[in-house]
């Protein structure tokens, strides 16, 4: 009989990061991000046995399917995008055991009421002691209608005091800081904050999450992480893709919308925050707010000259030709869109005061990759002479993707009778660090929400700061449209109004 090797890391993790039995009910689970991405996850967390064997999971959906149908997809979705693919047949038949299905309108009061009749079985069934969590993988314009109807239905609330009833809702989390604050209204009629968990799944990457504790658990660090020998910080989420299918999402929203707003604005705090008093949820995130609230006010006057707006044209990534943005499925032909963006901001704090942050993110770059640089100040190298002057200065890197690690660039001499400096990678990477595979990003933040810690998940109030820094940027493109679209290739590093952004204070981009 085939049995499940054991991973010697999760000794004692089990009973510690195990929750209560309980049932995740998914609306838009006939849609993609159910079948790639979380469906797998829960797969992986029972294969590793960190949920309980009653845990179900009730997909909620227009789409006609029972539960026999329901559960021949996930199991396909498994097979294609689990990072454990294939399924082990022992471990799907017991996870399959948990799945049902639901057909029902999101604005359609009685499909709720059938949905309470399904959830009452799967207690009685399964163990699960009305324990509930409520994820919310539809378009954002069902939300309303989801979270109302669990408000008329009595779902929201669990039927006795040792229930638990909790709300994850995706991204995009508003189009602006007006529609923002009405679906954060919208879920205080119904939910309490401390039962909403607003998801970014980047905070759920083994990497961002190591940030705080290479900052905080390592003494050589914390004292130089400041204005006094930082001189600046690039934080650059690029990708290679396209839109993938999603020309229509996409087209309307941009990628100051679809990236700044929320993971690069979450690298950025984690990165600048102070430390704090403890390592809970209403500390960490609430150092992460104050963050958000000292980065320098722009006026819509500003916009032009901090930030930069690009829209790929056709090119070539790698050695494959690919069309236009305009050229993509679902995308108007005269499309003003942003698929590109460069900005700089300063945190305007003790600690940071004066040091610039340089923001890009941007589709059909020529590598997907997601990195912080943290680039210190020039050491003066008077005392090697011509030696010292090719010296970079010194530069760490927090890898986010691909190739997961910390990179340390430094100095050090070149063997040899006389003295020549060059400077040298100091690398740790997580693949061969650890040796074990990194658990996917929704795998964490999943489990995190069924044990009730919110730490990884975004607060109202930092939702709405994060808003309030772009829309002046937002305004003022709106009043000055581009004239320049498409103003790169795909294939090549965004347009060279971006370059100048950074050369014109004497600095570059980092080669990638």
């Amino acid at each position: 009989m085939e049995t499940e090797a054991v991973n010697p890391l999760m000794e004692g993790l089990r009973l510690e990061r195990t929750p209560e039995p309980g049932v995740m009910v998914i609306f838009g689970a006939s849609g993609d991000l159910t079948r790639r991405k979380l469906i797998p996850a829960l797969y992986n967390l029972s294969r590793e046995r960190l949920i309980p064997s009653g845990f179900s999971v009730v997909g909620y959906a227009r789409r006609e399917a029972d539960d026999a149908g329901f559960r021949a997809q996930m199991l396909e979705g498994i097979n294609q995008f689990s990072r454990s693919r294939p399924a082990k047949p022992a471990v799907w038949e017991a996870f399959a055991q948990g799945l049902r299905y639901v057909q029902a309108d999101y604005n359609d009061l009685e499909g709720y009421r059938r949905l309470a009749a399904v959830l009452a079985e799967v207690d009685r069934e399964r163990g699960t002691a009305g324990n509930r969590v409520f994820y919310l993988a539809t378009p954002p314009s069902s939300y309303v209608d989801i979270i109302r109807n669990l408000g008329a239905s009595g779902l929201a609330h669990p039927d006795s005091a040792e229930s638990w009833g909790r709300i994850i809702v995706e991204k995009p989390f508003g189009h602006d800081l007006e529609s923002a604050k009405v679906l954060n209204r919208e879920l205080a009629e119904v939910f309490r904050e401390d039962q909403i968990y607003r998801i970014d799944h980047y905070l759920g990457k083994e990497t961002v999450q190591n940030i705080l504790v290479f900052r905080f658990a390592n003494g050589i660090f914390e004292p130089i992480w400041n204005r006094r020998y930082v001189d600046h910080v690039q934080i650059t989420v690029s990708e290679s893709i396209g839109l993938e299918g999603r020309g229509r999402y996409y087209d309307d929203s941009g990628a100051l919308r679809d990236m700044v707003q929320n993971h690069l604005m979450q690298l950025l705090c984690l990165v600048a925050m102070e430390p704090p008093a403890t390592f809970d949820a209403n500390a960490v995130r609430g150092e992460k707010v104050k963050v958000l609230h000292a980065v320098r006010p722009m006026t819509e006057r500003d916009v032009p000259n901090v930030t930069v707006r690009g829209q790929y044209g056709p090119g070539a990534v790698g050695a494959e030709d690919v069309p236009g943005y305009r050229e993509e499925p679902g995308v108007s032909p005269y499309s003003q869109t942003e698929t590109y963006v460069a900005m700089k901001l300063f945190v305007d704090n003790w600690r940071w005061a004066d040091t610039p942050f340089y923001l890009r993110t941007g589709k059909r770059l020529p590598r997907r990759v997601s990195e912080i640089a943290i680039q210190f100040k020039r050491a003066p190298h008077l005392l090697f002479g011509k030696a010292g002057a090719g010296l970079e200065s010194n530069v760490l890197v927090l890898r986010i993707q691909p190739n997961e690690g910390i990179s340390l660039r430094a100095g050090a001499k070149v063997p040899g009778p006389t003295i020549q400096i060059r400077s040298v990678n100091l690398d740790f990477l997580y693949g061969s660090g650890f040796g074990v595979e990194q658990p996917e990003a929704y795998e964490r933040l999943l489990l995190d929400c069924m044990l009730g810690d919110s730490t990884l998940f975004t607060r109202s109030d930092e939702v709405e700061a994060a808003w309030g820094l772009l829309m002046p940027i937002i305004h003022g493109w709106a009043d000055q449209p581009p004239v320049d679209f498409p103003n790169y290739a795909a294939g090549t590093w965004g347009p060279e109004a971006a370059h100048a952004l950074i050369e014109e204070d004497g600095r570059r981009w980092r080669r990638l």
